[in-house]
């Protein structure tokens, strides 16, 4: 998979910056940086194309998800992650999901099918229309969700069952609503502040 990754200090955290549908692994590299810094960085650009566009998975619609593709990227972006953990040295435990959209469905899966691997993630506008039965356990998973107000794509109802997809595994919660499916200043600074107090 093509993508970028900048050590900035040895040993700190990994943000793996996933973008939303249309980007590139260089996307959400101005918000890592204003996020912290010092933190690692690992961009992954989308292998699935829809109309000429990046993506992590195939739709079959406007929130109509292939749900076997979906679970198959997941493993797909789980073992790239891996392996670049290793050619990088960094480990798994130290990676924090920044996802944006598509990006940020993609890492909820990763946290489903991974659960003991991946604890942290921040979130932007998230869209994961299912019910799945409860299963994991994420009481040690800390996760800022910016969540959007009259969003275009994601209905309120779904984004409240993101927050309740996280709540009902008993992980730590942090979110905040913002106007249509954006990234905008607000949610930087509060994200900012959640990261804040995660060291």
């Amino acid at each position: 998979m093509e993508h970028v990754y900048k050590e900035n200090k040895k040993g700190a955290p990994v943000f793996v910056l996933l973008h939303g549908t249309g980007g590139t692994e260089t996307d959400l590299l101005p918000l890592a940086q204003a996020l912290n810094p010092e933190y690692n960085v690992l961009g992954i650009r989308g292998n699935v194309k829809e109309n000429g566009m990046n993506r992590y998975f195939r739709r079959l619609g406007e929130g109509n998800y292939d749900w076997e593709d979906l679970e198959f990227r997941g493993n797909e972006l789980y073992t790239f992650i891996a392996e670049k953990a290793k050619e990088y040295d960094f480990k798994l435990e130290d990676v924090i999901f920044v996802g944006f959209s598509n990006g940020s469905n993609i890492a909820i899966q990763l946290m489903l099918q991974q659960a003991a691997k991946f604890k942290k993630a921040m979130l932007f506008a998230p869209l994961y229309p299912a019910d799945i039965e409860v299963k994991e356990d994420f009481s040690d998973v800390n996760v800022f969700l910016s969540l959007g107000k009259a969003d275009p794509i994601v209905p309120e109802v779904e984004s409240e069952r993101v927050i309740q997809l996280f709540e009902n595994r008993n992980a730590d919660v942090t979110h905040i609503w913002v106007k249509g499916h954006t990234l905008p200043q607000e949610a930087l600074a509060a994200g900012k502040a959640w990261l804040d107090k995660q060291n």
